[in-house]
């Protein structure tokens, strides 16, 4: 791709480099293109995991502020002291790349241990907030990660996009245009120089 500023050499040489600048734009062009649906095709399944994931967390949440206050009705607010292992439960963001871009791909869970020491819920209905609780904030994490998945995904789409317009609007349309300027200024002199052979050739024959 010419720059701006630069100049191309008359010519076949310059003919020469703007067939192999062209080409490198169509090619490039094609590849972005190519690059651009695998983003927004991965960014589509990135939402809906999401979506799923948030319907889930937000019923998840609902349902164990129900056995919640369930529980403290049952055993009081000191039950939810009693109730709390030590123990914190742990989440990993597996990362991945896709054309370029690093974004989450997969969250694992794993649920705060209890030691013997420790008191379980005093209640069923606490237990089961508890159990309630946990599925909520892995579906919370699953929510995030892909969420944000989704928005580092559309961002490249939109920087992607960006640059297949300029190729195809401006670089593409304008390397053409240079080269059939080219082309034709090229096909002028063959043909002067071919009039001036003939020309030469008639004098010579007098």
């Amino acid at each position: 791709m010419t720059g701006r500023g630069s100049r191309v050499p008359a010519g076949r040489a310059g003919r020469l480099r703007l067939r192999r600048n062209l080409a490198t734009a169509l090619r490039g062009a094609d590849l972005l293109e190519r690059k651009l649906r695998l983003l927004t095709e991965r960014e589509r399944v990135a939402r809906r995991t999401a979506e799923e994931a948030g319907r889930v967390w937000r019923g998840r949440l609902a349902e164990a502020d129900r056995w919640l206050v369930r529980g403290v009705l049952l055993g009081g607010e000191e039950a939810l002291a009693e109730a709390a292992p030590a123990d914190r439960a742990r989440i990993d963001i597996e990362w991945a790349t896709l054309m370029g871009v690093r974004h989450p791909a997969t969250v694992s869970w794993t649920d705060p241990v209890r030691s013997p020491d420790e008191r379980t819920p005093p209640n069923t209905a606490l237990a089961h907030a508890e159990t309630v609780y946990r599925a909520a904030v892995r579906a919370a994490a699953t929510y995030a990660a892909h969420e944000t998945a989704a928005e580092l995904l559309a961002a490249e789409a939109v920087r992607t996009r960006q640059r297949v317009r300029a190729l195809r609007r401006h670089w593409i349309p304008r390397l053409r245009g240079e080269l059939q300027a080219v082309e034709l200024a090229l096909e002028e002199g063959e043909h002067e120089e071919a009039i001036r052979r003939r020309w030469a050739a008639s004098r010579g024959a007098r």
